[in-house]
């Protein structure tokens, strides 16, 4: 148990710290934004960099870990989505439920907490599911809410979610890497202590942001539906990547980890951003990003006991 609480405590007591600092507000009215643009645009894209342009590109050619991932994805988000569309749910809204059961916290809580697992072997199948996170997943929900806001034109709907994946650092940091190692470019020895001094920042500060941005969370939520996606999101989207990584396809042990500890994270706060940008579900979208971290002490916790 003691190497499980190693890993877990230290992750978790950020948290609790950035959720005492977001709560009594000691460090400003600003500094939640703040610290969120240095891990999202500064910090995280140099881990996902300097990782990227050291793997050879072949490595990442492993459509049985896409396909683990995307499954955890796919089950509990359109289960979610089926729900909602029954009881009259609008698309819109409907999509950001199936986004909110399925959205991993991959940068803020996947990488710290999958290199403590698993050490760097972890970095690889990490970034990639960060990779799918970031990209497909969020653009398909951004494409379902702009398709069901009256008056939006296919072109212009693929527009805007083509405009926002280009502007993603989450997106661009990993490319830019693989493009590096792909034309053998070494990195210059500044400019990787330069990489290793920024990128150590990404594990504490994006813990202690997910901390501030969970205690301020002030919208009243609807307790049903929110268990109802926090249940789908902690408990059937890590089971079924569990299936598809460790019974239907063969991958290395900590690839197999690492895919299911990241189905298992709780839901991203990206999630309530986007939900607030269009004010649909916003209420319902706090609550699941709240509960679902606050639990997912404990069904973390057993996961990594099980993998201990």
């Amino acid at each position: 148990m003691l190497p499980v609480l190693s890993i877990a405590l230290p992750v978790f007591g950020l948290i609790l710290i950035g959720g005492f600092a977001g709560k009594t507000g000691f460090l400003g009215k600003d500094a939640t934004g703040a610290l969120n643009m240095f891990v999202v645009y500064l910090s995280l894209p140099a881990v996902m960099f300097q990782a990227m342009a050291h793997i050879p590109p072949a490595q990442l050619n492993n459509p049985g870990l896409v396909a683990a991932f995307c499954a955890g994805i796919a089950v509990p988000g359109a289960m979610a989505l089926l729900i909602a569309r029954r009881i009259g749910v609008p698309p819109g809204d409907a999509a950001l439920q199936a986004l909110c059961a399925t959205f991993c916290n991959t940068g803020y809580m996947g990488i710290p907490l999958c290199r403590m697992a698993f050490g760097d072997d972890s970095l690889v199948p990490g970034v990639i599911c960060m990779v799918i996170t970031a990209c497909p997943q969020f653009a398909l929900a951004i494409a379902l809410i702009e398709m069901d806001r009256p008056g939006q034109a296919p072109l212009r709907v693929a527009a805007k979610v083509g405009g926002a994946l280009v502007r993603n650092p989450l997106l661009i940091s990993p490319v830019a890497g693989l493009v590096v190692s792909a034309l053998g470019l070494p990195l210059p020895l500044v400019l990787e202590r330069f990489l290793t001094i920024l990128g150590g920042a990404a594990t504490p500060c994006a813990l202690v942001a997910t901390g501030m941005m969970v205690a301020e969370t002030t919208e009243r939520f609807r307790p049903m539906l929110v268990g109802r996606l926090v249940m789908l999101k902690l408990l059937v989207q890590p089971a079924v990547a569990w299936v598809v990584a460790y019974r239907l396809v063969d991958l290395p042990s900590a690839w197999a980890g690492t895919v299911v500890l990241m189905s298992a994270l709780p839901t991203g706060a990206s999630a309530f951003i986007l939900a607030k940008l269009y004010g649909r579900e916003v209420a319902s979208t706090s609550g699941v990003v709240l509960v679902s971290t606050v639990v997912s002490f404990v069904t973390l916790s057993v996961l990594l006991t099980w993998f201990a």
